[in-house]
């Protein structure tokens, strides 16, 4: 009996030995996999910055930020796209922002758990990955038909935020919730009512997570163009926007206008203007490193 429980136990080890050796070969096979993609990536990202850096490096000039647009290459430049751009940010940020932290609030602190909040979340994290033609479309119907405002610096401003909305709503929902609970009973405790816990205690605390995931939204409107071309955008504009219902142009639209042109000597240009736009995003982006390693520090 003996002999034979020692060799079922002989035969078990085996079998879990050749178990774990599989389960090990899968998981660097896995590995190998991701490290492959990892790889894969960066070195496209590596010879997409050296193709437009080696291009448009040379085209960099002080004239290309203050010219505007011109059917000559030498003399064309992306000031009134420059202009644009901020014109549309300074629509976009504040209302996405309110709007996106105000949702985000509602959702966590507020709103009752049934299937209808549950739906709204989901279809919210969902909106966050819808291709950004749709907003454009959506925008083109509501605001440049429906409301009259045309191809203005608001239609796009307005057509920016419902892009960035879903992302910062998303983004402000899981700083909030990261926000411990002992903190908050704690103020509660100390006799303070709900909207003074929220205005004190977990919007402060929460921030951090809301500024970065609002600036890296905000990012990704600055480097749209499908959403702002299909309202109407023009790809030559000889002038800044003087307000909200002005015409404008963008920085993506045009140095799409710029890549479409059979001159070589646009086609530098345009890479010369990707670099100043790729400048923006890595500023942008370092503002949110910036605030999100200070107030961590603070909180």
């Amino acid at each position: 009996m003996k002999f034979a429980d020692t060799t079922v136990s002989n035969e078990r080890y085996e079998e879990n030995t050749q178990r774990l050796s599989k389960r090990h070969i899968w998981n660097k096979a896995f590995k190998g996999i991701c490290f492959g993609a990892m790889a894969f990536s960066i070195l496209m990202l590596i010879v997409l910055l050296i193709r437009i850096l080696t291009q448009g490096i040379g085209f960099l000039s002080w004239d290309l930020i203050v010219n505007f647009a011109s059917r000559n290459a030498e003399d064309a430049g992306m000031l009134a796209a420059l202009a644009g751009t901020i014109w549309l940010m300074v629509v976009a940020a504040p209302l996405s922002f309110v709007l996106g932290v105000g949702t985000a609030v509602y959702m966590e602190e507020y709103a009752p758990v049934n299937r209808f909040t549950k739906l709204l979340q989901t279809n919210i994290s969902n909106l966050a990955g819808v291709p950004s033609v749709v907003f454009g479309l959506l925008g083109l119907t509501i605001f440049n038909r429906l409301l009259g405002l045309g191809a203005s610096v608001l239609a796009g401003g307005l057509t920016l935020s419902l892009l960035v909305l879903p992302i910062i709503v998303v983004a402000s929902r899981e700083a909030i919730n990261a926000v411990p609970t002992d903190v908050k009973q704690a103020s509660y405790a100390m006799g303070a009512t709900k909207w003074q816990t929220i205005f004190r205690i977990v919007i402060p605390t929460s921030l951090p997570g809301i500024l970065t995931g609002t600036i890296l939204a905000l990012s990704r409107a600055i480097g749209e163009t499908a959403p702002i071309l299909v309202i109407g955008a023009l790809t030559y504009v000889a002038s800044t926007p003087s307000d909200l219902f002005s015409n404008f142009t963008a920085m993506p639209v045009q140095i799409y206008d710029w890549t479409g042109r059979p001159q070589e000597e646009f086609q530098n240009i345009a890479a010369a203007g990707i670099i100043i736009i790729l400048l923006m995003l890595f500023f942008m982006n370092s503002i949110a490193v910036f605030i999100r390693t200070k107030f961590q520090k603070r909180f």
